[in-house]
């Protein structure tokens, strides 16, 4: 089956075409036809299987031509990395149409966006806080929406963006298309569907909550201490020339890069405490591969889409179990392959159990290579043994007795994510 045969207009077709797309996979077979029928749509599918394209394409569609004026179609995301790469699909997808795509974000000057929206746009692509107050002061008119797409509902839910989305969907005109869209498709999600969509058609084309199969995942079970030292030896000894490295707090991801520069390694951080500029500056970075290790808080699980990424690491445990299909659907995207490595500390036991319950089975644990523990600089770390090896320290067989398990993580407070549990209505704008 080719895109055309989905009901597909020639200039979207050769947009496909141009972009190297030749079979629609399952997402898009399924979704296409029904949103270029007007029906509401529940779609849940694995990370990296064309969910953007699979709205994009109709909605572009359904618009059929450009009215400069205010926009018709607005599509809500969790992190202004997700916002950049979808506003720049639906710009590629709609170069031989005329439409025009504005994409706003927080993090950035206001006044740059504020002229695009007066210029007039089709499809708006927005992190919710920005909207909702450029909305608020009368600055972005929504009154000519006629479809709405929530992009990564879940984790939108998981950053507390709810309270702002309830808000924009009271400014949207009640007569409207209303698509949601998501890797995850969890109990929280069909409870919002059930609220705001309308005899929804729903799609789940993949078992749930379950990664791409082509992705080869295994653990080292390795002291909290000695993780830096073993990523540092997989990305030299490997070769590995791209990787995705995934902690948990940003100042651990700042860590992390200074201790991998130190290590020979080229490394950048990413995450909510950059500038934009920063951050723009490090992803470009590392898909042109001038740096090696790009190492991303959970800001960037769903807001990366790095061409044929060969490897992501775990050197973390993500505190939410679902996260971890979302940080390693970084890799084997759009049919490819690649690997995904944790590194699990005794403390991490327990997180690594629940894990394995969302995908339903164990990840494979590795036997430990050998793998040299340096001396870190003194004005970074304390000093530890030259030479030692990991030998010493492998796993003998037995697993670990579970620590205290870390509590949930709790929504951040950086302007990507949503209010913190002490304070349920303040927010800073994404």
């Amino acid at each position: 089956m080719s895109f055309t045969h989905l009901g597909l207009k020639p200039e979207l077709s050769r947009a496909v075409a141009e972009k190297g797309y030749v079979t629609p996979t399952p997402i898009q077979r399924e979704a296409i036809p029904a949103v270029l029928a007007g029906r509401d749509v529940l779609a849940g599918a694995q990370t990296g299987t064309g969910k953007t394209a699979a709205f994009v394409l109709p909605i572009l569609q359904n618009l059929a031509s450009h009215q400069a004026g205010a926009p018709r179609a607005l599509v809500l995301t969790p992190t202004r990395e997700l916002a950049a790469q979808v506003a720049e699909s639906s710009r590629d997808y709609g170069r031989h149409t005329g439409l025009r795509t504005v994409v706003i974000f927080g993090g950035v000057s206001e006044k740059p966006q504020i002229e695009a929206l007066r210029t007039g746009c089709d499809v708006l692509v927005a992190t919710p806080g920005r909207l909702l107050d450029l909305a608020q002061r009368r600055l972005l008119d929504l009154s000519q929406v006629r479809c709405c797409v929530l992009d990564e509902a879940d984790r939108m839910l998981d950053m507390g963006f709810i309270h702002a989305i309830r808000q924009i969907l009271k400014l949207l005109p009640r007569e409207r298309q209303n698509l949601m869209f998501s890797a995850t498709y969890s109990e929280d999600i069909r409870e919002l569907a059930g609220r705001y969509l309308r005899n929804p058609v729903a799609i789940e084309v993949a078992a749930r909550n379950a990664p791409a199969e082509r992705i080869e995942q295994h653990v080292y079970r390795v002291p909290q201490e000695h993780k830096r030292h073993l990523l540092a030896h997989l990305i030299n000894s490997g070769n590995w020339h791209q990787v995705l490295v995934f902690t948990r707090t940003k100042h651990g991801a700042n860590r992390l890069t200074q201790q991998l520069e130190d290590s020979g390694v080229r490394a950048a951080a990413i995450h909510g405490n950059k500038s934009q500029a920063a951050r723009v500056r490090a992803l470009t970075d590392f898909k042109e591969n001038r740096i090696t290790a790009l190492v991303a808080t959970e800001v960037a699980a769903r807001g990366l889409d790095i061409k044929e990424l060969p490897h992501v690491v775990n050197y973390e445990l993500p505190n939410v179990p679902e996260d971890y299909v979302h940080r390693i659907g970084r890799t084997a995207r759009a049919g490819g392959s690649g690997s995904a490595v944790s590194l699990v500390s005794p403390e991490e036991a327990s997180l690594l159990r629940e894990i394995e319950k969302v995908l339903r089975h164990s990840l494979p644990v590795a036997a430990l290579p050998a793998y040299p523990v340096t001396a870190a600089p003194a004005a970074h770390a304390p000093r530890a043994r030259v030479g030692a090896v990991a030998a010493a320290h492998r796993h003998d067989g037995r697993r670990w007795q579970a620590g205290p398990r870390p509590g949930r993580r709790p929504p951040s407070r950086s302007r990507d994510a949503g209010p913190s549990a002490s304070f349920p209505r303040a927010r800073r704008p994404v």
